[in-house]
């Protein structure tokens, strides 16, 4: 069993809607937390607010990062460790989204996308890897998506990233399996987090809206069942409802999983127009 109290977390994309959620539920738990994301003073002045209200907890830093290159990575990572706090579990959170046809989205985008949402959770695990095997503790929770299981037309390129993402978790987990170091991976529906406005491009976002907000879930329960997950070192997690109806459709009735989705994919084009 991984223990949130008292453990050192480092939460990547801490500034976003899961980040916060993240925030908020370890400093519950006692934890003892590392904040990064773009901007240092928007962490900050959050953790402050949130520390401020729930009294428990720690925050130790707060660090600009931007993980779209190694060397952001690098910078992080040294970051980190002139804090002197051995991190005992990171989650790679940081994550953006686009929405459009591959051929229709600047390359500089989805490039950018595949170095946040999958190359930066790489390099970073590579990074504090290493002093978890050592010490023969430590937990990586990577946050992929359903989109890691199924994919539709818009999303190719997160979905690549996503589906990655997986692989590279359940190897990972086999190769910290004999060191003692846990790995999660978590599989969460669209939520009501800031990804739902995310750029739009071609003729495939003029056919739809985006998104419907109705039915994206909330993000505070998903973050409360990632952790109970990771709690309980579950290498997989499928955080709700709709995620975990869809994964066992997946493994029993496939063919009338993509029907649906086809269906709503044309239902949600319909409602745009």
């Amino acid at each position: 069993m991984t223990q949130l109290q008292n453990a050192v977390v480092l939460i990547t994309g801490a500034a976003g809607g899961f980040g916060q959620e993240l925030t908020r539920q370890l400093l519950a738990a006692n934890s003892r937390l590392i904040l990064t994301d773009l901007n240092a003073k928007q962490l900050y002045d959050q953790g402050r607010s949130l520390q401020a209200q729930l009294k428990t907890g720690e925050i130790l830093g707060c660090i600009a990062a931007d993980l779209a290159s190694s060397e952001g990575c690098d910078r992080l990572y040294k970051a980190v460790q002139a804090l002197g706090h051995p991190v005992d579990i990171v989650i790679n959170n940081a994550g953006i989204g686009l929405y459009g046809r591959m051929d229709e989205i600047p390359a500089e985008k989805w490039d950018r996308l595949m170095q946040v949402n999958l190359l930066a959770p790489m390099h970073l695990s590579a990074l504090f890897m290493a002093d978890m095997i050592a010490r023969r503790q430590g937990h990586i929770v990577n946050i992929s998506s359903l989109a890691g299981w199924l994919t539709t037309a818009g999303m190719a390129h997160y979905s690549a990233s996503k589906y990655g993402l997986r692989g590279f978790s359940e190897g990972l987990a086999q190769e910290l399996k004999p060191h003692n170091v846990k790995v999660t991976a978590v599989y969460p529906y669209f939520s009501r987090t800031p990804i739902l406005q995310a750029e739009r491009f071609g003729s495939l976002a003029k056919g739809t809206e985006g998104f419907p907000p109705e039915m994206a879930t909330d993000p505070a329960k998903v973050m409360q069942a990632t952790l109970r997950g990771v709690e309980r070192d579950r290498l997989h997690v499928f955080p709700d409802q709709f995620a975990r109806s869809i994964h066992f459709l997946l493994r029993y009735s496939p063919e009338f999983l993509h029907w649906i989705s086809t269906v709503t994919t044309r239902r949600l084009q319909q409602r745009g127009q």
